[in-house]
Formats: C-alpha cells, sequence, structure tokens
C-alpha cells in the first residue's frame, strides 16, 4: 500500500491515538517549561556559574540516557500501556518532588527531582513512538508520528508560557542587578530566595496532578495490543541492531540533533539578554517572547513538513530543512542585532520534523527488534544533557557575561551557536545517506 492510499490513523486506532499524542503533549510542557530555568536558577542563585546552571539540563535529559534500556526491557517483557503508566507515574512522583526541593532550597535536589521526572518521561518516549508507529500502515509510518509529534510543540508553547508567567515574570530576584542583589541584607536575600524558589516549584506541582489524571484515564481505556512475543533473544537482537547502519547512525544523528534543539531553546535567554545590553529600557526585548515565537515556528513547520512528507521522501524532506538550518545558524553567529536573534528564532523551522523523522528511518523495516531500538534512540536524547553544559562553558570563557570577548569577531554568546551548526552539519549528513546511501 502506498503512501498516498494508506490511511495516515485507522479509524479502529483513533481513540488510543489521540490519548497517545496526549502524552506528547505532555513531555513538551516538561521540556520547554525546564528551558528557562537554567536562567530562572541563575537569577535566584547567582553564585552559580552558567555552566552550573545548565546541569539543569545535564539531569533533566540525562534521566532519558538513564532509564531508556529499563524502560525498552519493561515494555518487552509486560506491554506498552503498562510502560505507559509506570511513565506517568514517575513523571508524576518527580514532579512532586519539587516541594521538598523548595523547602531544603539545595540546587542538587532540584537537580535529583528532574531527574527522576525524565525517567517517566524516558518510559514515555521509549514506548510512546514505537507504539504510534505500529498503529497502521508500515507506509505511513513516519508520518502518523510527525501528525502524533505536532502536539508536542503545543506542549512546549503552554511550557514556555508557564515558565513566563508563573516563574519568570514573578521571580523577585530578577528585579535586582546583581550588584544590588549582592547589597542587600543577608536576611532580606534569603527571604526572596525562599520566595523565588518556591515559584519555580509551582508549576511542576501543577503539571504533577496533570499528570496523575491522565494516568488515571489511560489505566481505565483499553489500548490495542501491540505486544507480539519476541522471537529473538535479547543478544540477537542487539547484534542486528549494531549491523544496522541505519539505526546506529541514526541514533548518533538523533543526538546531536536534540542538543542543537536544546542548546537553541536553552540560550535564546541569553541571546537576548545580550542584545539588552545595548537597548534602553524602553526597548527591552523580552526573551520568552522570542521562545514562544521559536515553538510556533517549530509547530509550523512540523505541520507543514508532515503534509509534505505525503509526497517527498522523508530523508530528502529532511536533508532540505538541515540545509536551511543551517543557514539559519550561521546567520545568528554572524548577524549582529535582532536580525541575529530573527535568524535563532528561524532554526526552529528547520529541526521541526527532524526528531520523528530521524526515529521512523532508523527503525525503517524493523519488527520485534523495534522495542529494543526504541531505547538507542531515546537514550540519544542525551545529547540534551552533554552539549548544553559546552555551550555554557564557552559563554563563560571570558567572565559571567555573554559579550565579554569577541570570538572570530562576533560575541562569546553568538559564537556558543557554532555548537548547533556542526550538530545540524550532522544531521545533514544522515539525510544524504539516508535517502541516497542505505538500502
Amino acid at each position: 500500500m502506498s503512501s498516498l492510499t494508506a490511511k495516515v490513523v485507522e479509524k479502529k486506532y483513533i481513540f488510543p491515538f489521540i490519548l497517545l499524542t496526549s502524552l506528547f503533549f505532555l513531555w513538551g510542557i516538561a521540556n520547554d517549561l525546564t528551558n528557562p530555568m537554567v536562567s530562572a536558577f541563575k537569577k535566584v542563585m547567582p553564585e552559580l556559574s552558567n555552566m552550573e546552571a545548565a546541569l539543569v539540563q545535564l539531569a533533566f535529559y540525562g534521566g532519558y540516557a538513564t532509564m531508556a534500556i529499563p524502560a525498552s526491557l519493561f515494555i518487552r517483557k509486560y506491554s506498552y500501556k503498562s510502560g505507559i503508566l509506570v511513565g506517568l507515574a514517575l513523571y508524576a512522583t518527580g514532579a512532586f518532588l519539587f516541594i521538598p526541593a523548595a523547602k531544603f532550597e539545595v540546587f542538587g535536589f532540584f537537580l535529583a527531582s528532574l531527574y527522576i521526572l525524565t525517567f517517566g518521561l524516558a518510559f514515555l518516549e521509549t514506548t510512546s513512538n514505537p507504539y504510534v508507529l505500529s498503529m497502521g500502515a508500515a507506509a505511513t509510518a513516519t508520518r502518523r508520528l510527525n501528525l502524533a509529534q505536532t502536539f508536542n510543540p503545543l506542549g512546549s508553547l503552554l511550557g514556555i508560557f508557564g515558565a513566563q508567567i508563573l516563574v519568570l515574570k514573578a521571580l523577585r530576584s530578577d528585579d535586582f542587578s546583581t550588584d544590588a542583589y549582592s547589597a542587600l541584607p543577608v536576611a532580606e536575600q534569603a527571604t526572596i530566595r525562599s520566595n523565588d524558589l518556591a515559584i519555580i516549584s509551582t508549576p511542576y506541582v501543577i503539571l504533577g496532578f496533570i499528570v496523575l489524571t491522565i494516568l488515571v484515564l489511560i489505566a481505565i481505556v483499553k489500548m490495542p495490543d501491540k505486544t507480539d512475543r519476541d522471537k529473538q533473544t535479547i543478544g540477537q537482537t542487539y547484534k542486528l541492531l549494531f549491523s544496522n547502519r541505519r539505526y546506529y547512525e541514526g541514533v548518533i544523528a538523533q543526538m546531536f540533533y536534540v542538543g542543537a534543539q536544546i542548546m537553541c531553546w536553552t540560550f535564546i535567554y541569553q541571546y537576548v539578554d545580550n542584545l539588552n545590553e545595548s537597548r534602553i529600557p524602553e526597548n527591552q526585548l523580552t526573551a520568552t517572547w522570542y521562545n514562544m515565537a521559536a515553538m510556533v515556528a517549530f509547530f509550523v513547520g512540523r505541520s507543514a513538513g508532515t503534509f509534505l512528507l505525503k509526497y517527498i521522501k522523508p530523508a530528502l524532506l529532511m536533508l532540505v530543512f538541515a540545509i536551511a538550518g543551517i543557514g539559519f545558524t550561521l546567520g545568528a553567529i554572524f548577524i549582529q542585532g535582532l536580525a541575529g536573534l530573527i535568524s535563532l528564532v528561524g532554526i526552529s523551522i528547520t529541526m521541526s520534523i527532524m526528531f520523528p523523522t530521524i526515529y521512523g528511518l532508523a527503525l525503517k523495516g524493523m519488527g520485534d527488534e523495534a522495542k529494543l531500538a526504541s531505547a538507542g534512540l531515546v537514550m540519544a536524547i542525551v545529547g540534551g544533557a552533554l552539549l548544553p553544559p559546552l555551550q555554557g562553558l564557552i559563554l563563560d570563557i571570558g567572565g559571567p557575561g555573554f559579550n565579554d570577548v569577541l570570538l572570530i569577531g562576533v560575541p562569546e554568546v553568538n559564537f556558543s551557536y557554532i555548537l548547533p551548526l556542526i550538530c545540524l552539519c550532522i544531521v545533514a549528513i544522515y539525510s544524504y545517506r539516508a535517502a541516497y546511501v542505505y538500502k
């Protein structure tokens, strides 16, 4: 059956598919509620360096690397539905741990809470992505996953909006410059710190209750049984995977793609802060609105990409998007002022189809081994943990600011986007190989 005639979602799967897309929405909220927290913790805890604040991303995305394989083994033994329920339970647990984290006011406790929360996200992503791929014809699998993933940036938009309204806008520590905050009496600093850490925890607690509601709903609804008994041993499956270039190169491409995405969305705040240094108070830019613009661009790109996949092969379309992304990244590095920021926002359009398309290409033609193969692609999300601290190190080169030194003639915050540039070049190479080299 061709991709032009096959249904993307068959009628019998529509309601379970809707429930699964709610999970994509939920982890979109968590992802982009967390990205601004790098900036928030830096303001509330000024003793943190840029690199230390970026450990928020190491904790968040490190949970994926830790739990992806255990999650795949769990769903291999039990079922996709069981994996989803465990994932939601862990997600809610990590969210509620923000309550004691705020009380004890220890940065490491917040990192631990995020780490546990992403244990749940690892279960959800390891389970949901191959589950969606299996819900219908193989010819429309990549389109189906792109359709489900379209709801991810909608969750991201809600996460960013929540971060701005519930957190960043409400932080009292943001009302002071670094020097003015340091000059406050110790008791007043302590009061502001306690207030602001409680504010940071609030949206996570709200999210925890939402997750529990979805958990109950999925627990009582009958989901399709896609848990055929595996015919191969785990060892045989791994042997097949490591001999499949399309797969293991896809894992590498996925790692660099996620790194690029998280760096572009995390450090847009620092990019804007640097621009604001030369702007009068009346003309200050609000980073959150540009981050939300990036999410809207991401949503539009993914929606358009899902439509175009009906007519253009996934690997070829992703190659075009990757080349466009390289162009936008060069603009973010070398174009000064607002035009550079607009280029940075534009990168999101080009990144929009990459995660589900790499996922679909890497798992193409797999049967039972897709359950374990999915773990490798979810572990690749560790790119979002490893690369942002490296970008933070670049920002720390000349000092705590974002324009302390010029590197290749541009401020260090601009130069730091050389890391996403490298990442998108790797995605472009994988796209080309998937289109023209792999069998």
